[in-house]
């Protein structure tokens, strides 16, 4: 594998100012990414808690740069062999297709 464009980025834990303990992705001092905050009563913050609930290694990240939020969101799992599975077929609701093909997980990575 080649190695086109590096970035060094910072993951911190940081605390807002109503107390609650978030992750926050450092790309550069004007570019970040801040996890949804789960304890919000807001339609995201909901969704996110019922979603850590199931999968808690899901996450929802909102980018800001340059001080502004800028409505992209970053989201990510990290999922046991056995769970994978799982939760793709609760994000793609039944569509089932995919299981046909085959599982490249052994295959070596290129």
């Amino acid at each position: 594998m080649e190695v086109l464009k590096e970035w060094r980025v910072k993951l911190q834990l940081v605390r807002t100012k109503r107390g609650a303990l978030l992750h926050r992705i450092e790309v550069t001092k004007d570019h970040y990414f801040l996890e949804q905050n789960p304890l919000k009563e807001s339609r995201f913050g909901v969704a996110y808690r019922k979603i850590k609930a199931a999968f808690p290694e899901f996450y929802m990240f909102w980018e800001f740069k340059e001080g502004s939020y800028t409505g992209r969101l970053l989201t990510g799992a990290f999922l046991e062999k056995e769970e994978i599975e799982d939760f793709i077929d609760r994000v793609l609701k039944g569509e089932d297709e995919y299981k046909a093909l085959p599982d490249l997980r052994d295959e070596p990575w290129t």
